[in-house]
This record gives structure tokens, C-alpha cells and sequence, in this order.
């Protein structure tokens, strides 16, 4: 059974519940999706034993092959990509890592690197097992830290308690997508009741 627990912002106590009731389930699971600022573990103190770096794609350019025909750049919705000065310039912290750049240059001047967007660390506090993802300073989304903590095979365990970003944007909705049950934390403030119903519209 896995449960998601969220809110329309910080603050509201979400993290506090979330590992209570980890805390109070046998042999459960405790995974951290709040990726900007995850504070579970202060809470639990685990005793960390696996680090995993998590990567992304990104474009790079073999100037020499490149003619400066632009397919790359009018490709590219984000804006990731720009000629200027017969150069190709490549923006890595806008690019949504789609490949999609690489796929259209006809003579094949572009290829994939890695990326460091972020790490994942297990670790345990008696009965629970504690993920944790940090997204690196300065990376605009933490949906492949996400994406990579909800696909580890702890998950399988009985109990799994999923502690998601404030908000109500993509990263939240990617940290629910596999969630058996929601529950919804708000403070007790028009303010609240305002982010408490766009959680809820989700």
C-alpha cells in the first residue's frame, strides 16, 4: 500500500505526518520526494548505506561537423539551443533532455553526455527504510530524481509512505502517479483552504 502525503504549500505539517506514520508502521517504507528541500532524514537520522548519482542527457556539439543549418535550434521549444556568431551554443540548464535535437541534425554533430542532476540515498532507522533524493543547487526540475526514487524496488515493501513536494505542479503530480491513497495536510487559513483545493483538483 503506498501513500502519498501533500499539500498546496509548505509549512502546513505535511513532512511531520508523513514520517509519523512511517514511524508507527511495521517494516515500512519512508521515501523523501520533496527533492529542493528534503528534511525526513533529520527526523529519522538513517543510517545511510547506498549513494546513486542520477543523470539526465544533454546535447553536445562536434563543432567541427556542425554547417549551422538550424534544425537543432527551431527544433528545440525550450530555447535550449542557439547559433550565434557560427557557433552553436547549448544552454544545459534549460534543456528538458528530450534527444529530440540529436535525432533531427543531419550530419549528426550532436550526441549525449551525462548530466549530474541530483543523488538518491537509502539508508535505514530501525523498522524503515528512508529514500532520500537532493536535487543539485541551481537544477530547475527534480522530476528524474523522483522518477528514479519511485522506481526502486524497496517500494515493493507493504507499507510505503511518500512524502511529496508543496504545490500542485509536475513534480507533484509524479510523486503521486503510483500512490494508492492521498492525504491532503492544510493549515487552517483561507490561504490554506485556497492551496488545499488545488491539491485536491489533482
Amino acid at each position: 500500500m503506498k501513500i502519498a502525503v501533500l499539500s498546496g504549500k509548505g509549512g502546513t505539517g505535511k513532512t511531520l505526518l508523513a514520517v509519523n506514520l512511517a514511524s508507527i508502521a511495521p517494516e515500512s517504507v519512508y521515501v523523501d520526494c520533496d527533492v529542493e528541500e528534503p528534511n525526513g532524514h533529520l527526523f529519522f537520522k538513517p543510517d545511510i548505506y547506498s549513494t546513486k548519482t542520477v543523470f539526465v542527457k544533454i546535447p553536445e556539439v562536434q563543432a567541427s561537423l556542425c554547417t549551422g543549418c538550424r534544425q537543432c535550434v527551431d527544433f528545440c521549444k525550450f530555447n535550449a539551443l542557439a547559433y550565434i556568431n557560427q557557433s552553436l551554443l547549448i544552454f544545459d540548464e534549460i534543456c528538458h533532455s528530450c534527444g529530440g535535437c540529436t535525432l533531427v541534425c543531419p550530419e549528426n554533430a550532436l550526441s549525449e553526455k551525462n548530466k549530474s542532476v541530483g543523488r538518491i540515498q537509502i539508508g535505514t532507522s530501525d523498522d524503515v527504510t528512508v529514500l532520500t533524493g537532493i536535487m543539485n543547487t541551481g537544477e530547475s526540475s527534480g522530476m528524474p530524481i523522483i522518477k528514479e526514487l519511485l522506481g526502486n524496488s524497496s517500494l515493493n515493501e507493504e507499507y510505503v509512505f511518500i512524502d511529496c513536494p508543496p504545490g500542485s505542479s509536475c513534480i507533484v503530480m509524479e510523486s503521486i502517479r503510483f500512490a494508492d491513497y492521498c492525504i491532503l495536510v492544510a493549515e487552517p487559513t483561507l490561504f490554506g483552504m485556497h492551496n488545499l483545493k488545488m491539491v485536491h483538483e489533482l
